[in-house]
């Protein structure tokens, strides 16, 4: 047993060895590689600088070649706008055209000649310019009357300015300019009444866009298509190694713009290469400097990431929100101690299913297993979790699949963050509602992996609403029964009419029934009629109460406005009479309709009706009018109650729709706090005015919206064209 190792370690010797050898021989060839890779790169560091120095150059002249081909594009086009002037008025006379020429000949070096011409291109008016030698000296103008006839016939035919090309003029000291002719029609009545033709000289255009700094280190010309040069500016051209040629796109006629660099080939710098290997040198050490602080930077680097992670462990150990990961097939990668406390399942638990396994030791509370706990996947790789009821297992995996399919946008990213509410299931097999809010994982090169998840389990924020809601209704139930209380007296009121009628009707019945001739039985039938219809008239004031007190679940339908408020007109009504109010409705033909809950705004138009009719107890009895109104204002309906009391003191409005605050002795101070409550639930504001009108002494108008049904909303829209009808109904007190 002792002697065993001996035999391993002389045979791993050679292996040692040879493993020592090739990778001395490696370092070598790495060392001469890098040899040889300074040497070539010393070698095309030397040819490139040369070659870039010619590069440099020639996209000097290409720039300038460019700067001033727009150069004269934009000169002769502000000098274009200039001359419009000049065919603004047929009438002008020949003394203010002539001086409105020089003016633009003084302003433009190569304008030498201003022509006022004839619809049939007769010359009428000249001007030469005062800057130059006149041109048709030794030939009349006369005798070159074809490019100028070319041009204006263009002009004329295309309503627009339009260059000739270019000819020679001779000149009486031996030279001669290169000159070209613009013509500018002048139309009236979509027709050409006259033409201004303007002579060019290319040579002072040239000279004029030539700026000051380059005349020493580029030639301009204009040349022919063979090479031919027509004008020149500038230095003398080199051997032409750096040209550029640009086109300059005129109306009519195009000029070639060439740019020769005063500038030769690049020369050598004796220096050069000692410069290269010094500054090589240099930069070697400079490099293995970088490395070894790139190294200790690294080293710190790593040691604040320990920290970081140690750190954002620990952060999310004490998270109370759930944190999960899934890569882009759907499987579960990370997850916090908080997720796990939520579902019941272990790191270890959730992240072996994930992945196809289920490895995890069964626990003795551990349920039986259901279709959750198999590691099963839809076609596409989606695998099932844990934490998903087994009734929502195909829904979930439809919607991960399309989640984890498509790249994510940022519509996508947007609609995540803003939450998703679904239903998760704890290992005991209680379902909980959870709010998952979604961001995407990406790596450091910027590629998508997966999905990070917030989960919040607001299952007590949904019993604490739902608690919350329970007591709305009962509250709002409450403020139903004291106000049929307040209106009690009123409500004996009104049934005593149509009990008294139904008695007196019933008394002449009998006596009718008593007589066996004709004319008794017609009153008895009369009788009997009356009865029915009083009867239904008391049956309508109870079951309107009734439906008004009485407690429903909230449902919203969609309801016509005017039987909204039909629906409440008879508890309006009982203290409307009694206080001798006129009650006015006005609504939109045809009559808007409201997506809402019906219960819950019959209650809010009751409340603030009788507190209008209640606000106009001291007003004149020919004032108390209780106005209703009804429009379409867009997706909204927008109702309105109007009364003409006495307004709304600054020091209540602030007040007016706290809980439990009233400005009456006997009132709860719960009437306005509910309807605000009840706008609200609608999505809508309830708004109030006081004075209303704005300039008047008093009266209020409280103001609210709700949702317009989808029949609503398009007849609103179709309504916008024009002014909408309006209903009115008046009911007297």
């Amino acid at each position: 047993m002792p002697n065993r190792p001996a035999p391993v370690l002389h045979a791993a010797a050679p292996s040692l060895a040879v493993a020592a050898y090739r990778s001395a021989q490696r370092r070598r060839w790495l060392w001469a590689g890098l040899v040889v890779l300074l040497l070539v790169a010393q070698s095309l560091l030397l040819w490139l600088t040369i070659a870039f120095e010619g590069n440099r150059r020639q996209d000097q002249a290409d720039g300038v070649a460019s700067q001033t081909a727009a150069e004269i594009k934009g000169r002769l086009g502000r000098m274009v706008q200039d001359l419009q002037v000049l065919t603004w008025d047929d009438d002008a006379s020949a003394q203010a055209w002539l001086q409105r020429a020089r003016q633009a000949l003084r302003q433009h070096a190569e304008l030498a000649r201003l022509e006022r011409r004839s619809p049939l291109r007769e010359l009428t008016l000249s001007a030469d310019s005062p800057l130059a030698p006149p041109l048709f000296v030794l030939r009349p103008r006369e005798s070159l009357p074809f490019e100028a006839e070319t041009a204006c016939a263009s002009a004329g035919r295309l309503s627009a300015p339009h260059y000739s090309a270019t000819y020679f003029v001779p000149l009486p000291d031996g030279r001669g300019q290169e000159v070209m002719e613009l013509c500018l029609p002048q139309m009236t009545a979509g027709r050409p009444s006259g033409y201004v033709v303007a002579t060019l000289t290319l040579g002072p255009l040239l000279e004029a866009v030539l700026p000051t700094a380059q005349s020493q280190r580029y030639e301009l010309s204009f040349v022919e298509s063979d090479g031919a040069r027509l004008v020149r500016a500038g230095a003398p051209r080199a051997p032409g190694l750096y040209r550029a040629e640009r086109l300059v796109d005129l109306p009519g006629h195009s000029l070639q713009l060439r740019v020769d660099s005063a500038q030769g080939a690049p020369s050598w710098v004796p220096n050069l290469p000692v410069a290269l290997v010094g500054g090589l040198t240099l930069a070697l050490l400079a490099l293995v400097a970088l490395l070894a602080r790139d190294v200790r930077r690294r080293a710190q680097a790593e040691q604040a990431l320990a920290e970081s992670l140690a750190f954002r462990k620990a952060m999310e150990d004490s998270l109370v929100t759930g944190l999960r990961a899934r890569d882009l097939r759907g499987r579960v990668t990370y997850v916090n101690p908080a997720f796990c406390a939520m579902v019941g399942f272990s790191a270890e638990e959730l992240l072996a299913q994930s992945q196809g396994r289920d490895d995890s030791p069964a626990s003795a509370d551990s349920p039986a297993p259901t279709a959750a706990d198999a590691p099963s996947a839809t076609p596409r790789g989606v695998p099932v979790q844990r934490y998903w009821p087994p009734e929502l297992i195909d829904e979930y995996q439809r919607r991960q699949t399309l989640r984890m399919a498509e790249p994510p946008d940022g519509e996508r990213v947007a609609a995540a963050r803003e939450g998703i509410e679904t239903v998760f299931m704890r290992r005991s097999g209680e379902r909980f509602p959870v709010m998952i809010y979604e961001a995407p994982l990406v790596d450091g090169l910027g590629v998508h992996k997966g999905w990070m998840s917030a989960v919040l389990d607001v299952g007590p924020q949904r019993r604490a609403e739902e608690q919350s809601r329970l007591q709305q209704e009962r509250l709002q139930a409450s403020a139903r029964l004291a106000t049929m209380g307040e209106m009690a007296s009123l409500l004996s009121h009104e049934l005593n009419q149509p009990l008294a009628a139904i008695a007196s009707y019933a008394g002449a019945a009998q006596n009718w029934a008593a007589e066996p001739d004709a004319s008794s039985a017609d009153m008895l039938r009369m009788a009997l009629q009356r009865i029915t219809e009083q009867a239904e008239r008391a049956g309508r004031i109870i079951k309107s109460v009734h439906s008004f007190v009485r407690r429903r679940e909230q449902h919203h339908e969609a309801v016509v406005v005017d039987q909204l408020i039909d629906a409440v007109l008879p508890l309006v009504r009982l203290q409307s009479r009694a206080s001798g109010t006129r009650i006015v409705c006005e609504w939109a033909t045809p009559v808007p309709r409201v997506r809402c809950d019906r219960t819950l705004v019959e209650q809010l138009v009751l409340n603030l009706t009788r507190n209008a009719i209640q606000a106009m107890e001291q007003a004149l009895p020919q004032d108390r009018v209780l106005t209703l109104r009804a429009h379409p204002e867009g997706p909204r309906v927008a109702l309105e109650v109007i009364d003409q009391g006495c307004g709304i003191d600054a020091a209540h409005a602030e007040r007016l729709f706290t809980p439990f605050y009233s400005t009456r002795r006997e009132g709860m101070g719960l009437g306005l706090s509910l309807c605000r409550t009840v706008v609200e639930q609608h999505g809508g504001q309830l708004e109030f005015d006081s004075p209303w009108p704005p300039q008047a002494a008093g009266g209020c108008r409280f103001r609210f919206t709700l949702p317009a049904a989808p029949a609503a909303v398009t007849a609103a829209n179709a309504a916008a064209e024009g002014p909408p009808a309006t209903t009115l109904r008046t009911e007297p007190p």
